[in-house]
Parts: structure tokens; sequence; C-alpha cells
């Protein structure tokens, strides 16, 4: 296996913002805490250990235990990475995501492998703690149409009969395995199918497979959508409703994004809260702008509560609420002693609007990192771009300027009839300037035939551009698949394909990720097979 690396600005399929903050551009070092790097976790560490209670240990490693005691086998890896999470000197290192279907595009696999890899890297420099890999499972997600399918050797496969509007945790499994598993190919590994016709809801199916994929790394998956999880968040409920804090400080923040010329990533709102009703939907909370007095009312139900009702409440049934994706992080680090968020480009960019969310709250700001992105590419599309002249990381590029490449390559002259159309506009100027002499209502005729002289030029340019690219069809017509190959619809691969389309052909994948990346160097990563 071959390693590349390159700037994540060299790819262009990230925005300036992120690339902005890669480079520790000065603008946006008042929207983080500490920049990823090696010696800033010694500083993280004594902050969230002087912060994160005895308590919030013990709610955090009952909960594990009991959300693992459903699977059949617990990897020896994982056990013990429970037991490390019951001593003060254990801290996590965090991902999170939605529930997508068999682990949905590249870019999940690529997440917890940084948080694997990371874990790995920090146990080596502060040998005296332990960093377990956290899995944050987005259980209570309520966006079904953005998990219920995924991409497989160009097909899609969707999953349609699931009642929607609730938590995608809670989903039950009806209608998926007639409606997607039985479609897959038949070499697609067993613990892809086992996962879900062995679980009861949509959250244990996902545990299962991750657990399958990434137990021996001892990957630790929490979902907190649970009751006795809940308890941690009242404090938030209490100043949510009562100040609408957040929504302040979001919006704070963002004024100052825009003036440094960033666009904020995520919409704030009065209320950063949902409802999970008795029918199972999560719906807004939101205020009556119309009441008498302060009502807040749920969204698309007729339930509606003074501030002192729904305080009351959420003081006695904190899981009724669920945070939104502003107050989200926050319950995340209030329940983990977690010293970094790993996430993609948009993740990192709407965790800049939230430092103060948690100032607010007394919780440390985690390190934050961007997830190691990769270009993977088989043996055969790496044949193809070898035969056709181009290197692993030209793939990127647009496909016009590798079609010049790859011609030149081939031989193939370039067509360009520039210098003759700048020798007819030298001639149809001594021919303007004779008409201006001896009769100027001529000069209009002759920019009219000047200017059909050099259209004509420019179609016989592209005529013979054509003809010239004729004699090497066969090869651009393999540019162009491979591009797509590798770059479906023009985006990264990672945003697309699903790991099974590696995975079939290749089960040393994992670990070929785990030894190419390095999440700390913060650079793109481009495997090619020998």
């Amino acid at each position: 296996m071959s390693v590349t690396t390159l700037h994540y600005a060299d790819t262009g399929a990230f925005s300036s913002l992120l690339t902005a903050y890669l480079a520790r551009h000065e603008a946006l070092s008042p929207f983080y805490h500490r920049f990823p790097a090696l010696d800033e976790f010694a500083a993280q560490v004594e902050e969230k250990k002087a912060q994160y209670t005895p308590e919030a240990r013990q709610r955090l490693v009952t909960a594990l235990r009991e959300q693992y005691a459903i699977l059949p086998h617990v990897h020896e890896q994982v056990q013990s990475n429970l037991d490390l999470l019951e001593k003060d000197t254990t801290f996590t290192i965090t991902t999170g995501h939605q529930l997508n279907l068999l682990t949905g595009p590249l870019y999940f696999v690529y997440k917890i492998v940084t948080a694997v890899k990371l874990s790995r890297q920090l146990k080596e420099q502060y040998p005296q703690y332990d960093f377990v890999p956290m899995y944050w499972m987005a259980t209570e997600d309520h966006d079904f149409a953005e998990i219920n399918h995924l991409h497989l050797f160009g097909k899609k496969y969707e999953w349609n009969s699931a009642e929607q509007g609730g938590p995608v945790g809670r989903l039950k499994l009806d209608g998926l395995r007639e409606e997607l598993l039985d479609q897959l190919p038949a070499d697609v590994p067993a613990a892809f199918h086992e996962a879900y016709q062995e679980s009861g809801t949509l959250a244990d199916a996902m545990r299962q497979l991750t657990h399958s994929l990434f137990g021996q790394y001892g990957l630790v998956s929490l979902d907190a959508d649970r009751p006795e999880l809940k308890q941690a968040l009242v404090p938030v409920l209490e100043r949510e409703i009562l100040e609408q804090a957040s929504n302040k400080a979001v919006q704070a923040a963002n004024a100052q994004l825009e003036a440094a010329g960033f666009k904020p990533q995520v919409y704030s709102r009065p209320l950063n809260l949902f409802f999970l009703t008795d029918t199972g939907k999560r719906e807004r909370l939101e205020y009556d702008a119309a009441a008498d007095c302060v009502q807040i009312t749920v969204r698309n139900t007729n339930r509606c509560h003074t501030q002192e009702e729904l305080l009351e409440l959420a003081r006695q049934h904190p899981e009724q609420f669920s945070p939104n994706v502003v107050l989200r992080p926050l319950y995340q680090e209030l329940l983990l002693p977690n010293l970094c968020y790993i996430g993609g480009g948009a993740e990192v960019a709407y965790w800049f609007q939230l430092k103060q969310v948690f100032a607010d709250n007394q919780v440390p700001f985690p390190i934050l990192l961007l997830r190691n992105s990769a270009q993977y590419i088989g043996k055969a599309s790496a044949g193809k771009l070898r035969k056709l002249g181009l290197s692993a990381t030209d793939i990127f590029r647009p496909l016009p300027d590798l079609k010049k490449q790859v011609g030149a390559s081939l031989g193939q002259e370039e067509i360009s009839l520039a210098a003759q159309q700048q020798a007819l506009a030298a001639v149809f100027k001594e021919v303007s300037d004779l008409a201006q002499r001896l009769d100027p209502t001529l000069v209009r005729t002759v920019a009219a035939e000047q200017q059909k002289a050099a259209s004509s030029l420019a179609g016989l340019e592209k005529r013979l551009s054509k003809a010239a690219e004729a004699k090497h069809e066969t090869a651009y017509s393999q540019l162009a698949a491979l591009k797509d190959k590798l770059m479906p619809d023009g985006q990264l691969q990672e945003r697309i394909d699903n790991v099974l389309s590696i995975l079939i052909n290749n089960p040393q994948f994992i670990d070929q990720l785990l030894e190419a990346f390095d999440p700390l160097a913060l650079e793109f990563t481009v495997l090619e097979e020998e």
C-alpha cells in the first residue's frame, strides 16, 4: 500500500473556514480553546480532570455496562476499556455520527479510525493516563431521510417502510431485511447482516455492527437517549428554559464569525430543545408569541406549558427533552471525560459557534480535530492511472486539465489558433484604418466582416481540436470513467461510497487505515494499492 498526503486546500473540497483553521488563522483563535497538537493535551487533561466528577464517571460506566450487556459477546479490548473508564486517569477521544445503515458513507469509518489512532498516540505520549476511543451514537436525531440509504458499487439501497418523525435510535427494524438486506450482494460479510437481524432497534443494530468492526480496537459506543443519563442535563434545561442563554451565546459568536469573514454553519433558536412526545415523535419547543403569558408549545401538537410548568417537567422527567445541534455537544461533554471531539468539516465549523455556550455552563471546551479524510485507489484504478501517466493525487484536478495532461503524454498536438486570430485582427486593423480615411461609413462593415472571420476561425479551432482528441478517444473515455469512479458525482469518494465497496475485496482495509492515518498531521491521505 502506497500512502501519499497533501494539504486539504489542494483537494479543492474543503471550506475556507476549515483550511483557515488548519493554518491557525489568527481570526479564528477566539472560537476554539486549544489547537489539536500533541503537547496541548496535557493542559486539557488537567482541566477536564478537575471538572469531571466521580458521580458523572460512575453514571457513565453504569450506563455503558447496561448497554453492552445486550450484546452476545463483548471484545476483551472493549471490556478492558469499560474497566478503565472507572478510573479518574482515563479520558475519552470522541467522535459522533448518525445511525447510517451499514455505516453509510466511508467518512463514518474514517472518523472512528481517527479516534482509535489518536487514542494510541496519546497513550504513547502520556503513559500515566489511558484514552478510550468513543463513538457518540446520534440516536435522538429524527431525520430519517438522511440515514435510510447507502451507496454500494454505484447502486443506491433504501429502507422506506420505517415509521418516521421520532428518534431514529428507537426505530424498529420492520421491513429492513426485505427492502434492503436481502438485496445486497452475496459477498457482504455476515456481520453486516447479523447486526440487524439480531437487534430490536436501529440503535442496538448500530452498536453491534460498530462492535463487530471496531471492538477489537477498543471502541466504545454510547447511546445517550437514556433517562438516567438525561439527569445530567437538568441544569442545562433549567438555564435554557429560563434564560435562553445558548441562543444569545451563539448569536454573539455568529456576529464575530461574520465580522471575520466566515459564514456560521448552523441556525440557533430561542429554545434549542426538542420534546419527545407520547406518540414517539421529536418536536421542537417554541415560544407562543400570541399568548397573554409566557407559554411554550410543542410544535405539531396541542400541548402547551407555562415556563414554570416546563421547568418542573424538566426537573422531574428530563428524559422527555432532547437537545438540538446547539446543545447536543454540551450534553456530550457533560457525560464524558472527553478531551477531544473529532468531526467532519461541517461539524468543526458549528462547534466554533459554541465556545461561549460551554463557558456559560462551566464545562471545558474540547480540542476540535478534523477527522482524517482519505482517497482509496484500488489496484485496478491505480493501474489505469499509471497507464494514463497520472499520479494518485492528480485525480483532484479538474477533468479538462487532466485531459490536457493525458493528451500531452500521448503526444497529442495542442491545437490553438490564437496566433492566427492575432494576425487576423492586425489585418482588419489595417483595413479599418483605410476605411476610416476613405469612407468612415465603411468602418462598421469592416468590423462586421472581422467578427465573421474571427468566428469562422474559432469554429475551425474547435473542429481541429475535436479531430485531435478523436485519435485518443479511448484514453479520454477511460479517464472520465476513472474520475467518476474515484470522485462520484464530482464529490470526494468518502462522501458517497460505503466501506463495503472496499472491504469486500480488501478485508485488511481498516488495519491499513490505522497504519496510514496520522490524526495530528492535519493532512489529506491518499492510499493506493500497489
